[in-house]
């Protein structure tokens, strides 16, 4: 954060009006979003008590149901106006492919809240986007807009655990995994990377023997147990009942590479 700006906050509220009023210009080090997926579903249960009731705090924290109306439309104008011409000139392009409707009304919310993301990151700093296959190839375009093509470092494929079920019995491949887009602010910059490691297999053994005592790196394809989703690990210490909660070592580990 800023000089003389709080630490260790958790700020409540819509988070377009918090970045504007509260952070900083070039700020902040890392930047996880794990948006809406403009997937039709409301979500107004962030958390339950540890007994499984509701709790009195619980409060509409936001829906998942974007429509085209007169804050998506001010959303569109404030991106035309934002000054940022490549990311206005994708959306405006989108506009005239997809029409005045639900999807742009998420993607011109989402816009403008990346210019403002944009803003708060450090040189050296990172965003990593959460998203699914219902936006996040629109996402990618409109990241490229705002962040510059060569900020993209990496897309990462993120197994969400064991499907059973319901879920298995779609007349498709059965989907099982997250996309998460990994961007740096300033790729001229010496923006931040931290290079992770797990432990090798056992009974692993080097070609030519040498084996990194840190272990295997880390690569883009994310199917580790640890990393599972709390909703599907049926006995999830950390599940808290809310139908997009991601891991804690999810997390974790990117707070670490950062």
């Amino acid at each position: 954060m800023g000089t003389n700006r709080p630490t260790n906050h958790l700020y409540y509220g819509d988070n377009l009006d918090v970045l504007r009023r509260e952070i900083a210009d070039a700020s902040v080090d890392l930047i996880y979003l794990d948006p809406p997926f403009n997937s039709n579903a409301s979500y107004n249960i962030l958390f339950r008590a540890p007994d499984g009731a509701g709790t009195a705090a619980q409060v509409e924290a936001f829906h998942d149901s974007w429509h085209w109306n007169d804050a998506a439309a001010d959303a569109f104008d404030q991106v035309a106006r934002s000054g940022h011409a490549d990311a206005f000139q994708l959306l405006d392009s989108l506009r005239r492919f997809l029409g005045e409707n639900d999807m742009l009304a998420y993607l011109a919310m989402m816009t403008i809240r990346l210019i403002e993301l944009r803003r708060v990151l450090k040189p050296s700093g990172s965003l990593y986007l959460h998203c699914d296959p219902t936006a996040g190839h629109y996402l990618k375009l409109l990241l490229d807009g705002v962040f510059a093509p060569r900020a993209f470092r990496r897309e990462i494929v993120w197994r969400s655990g064991w499907v059973s079920g319901f879920k298995t019995r779609t007349a498709n491949w059965v989907r099982n995994h997250d996309t998460i887009f990994y961007y740096v602010r300033d790729p001229a910059a010496d923006w931040t990377f931290n290079k992770q490691y797990v432990a090798h297999a056992a009974g692993y053994e080097r070609r030519g023997g040498g084996a990194n005592p840190l272990g295997k790196p880390i690569d883009d394809v994310w199917d580790d147990p640890a990393l599972y989703s709390p909703n599907i690990k049926s006995f999830s210490v950390e599940k808290l009942g809310y139908p997009t909660q991601k891991p804690v070592a999810l997390l974790e580990r990117i707070i670490a590479a950062s």
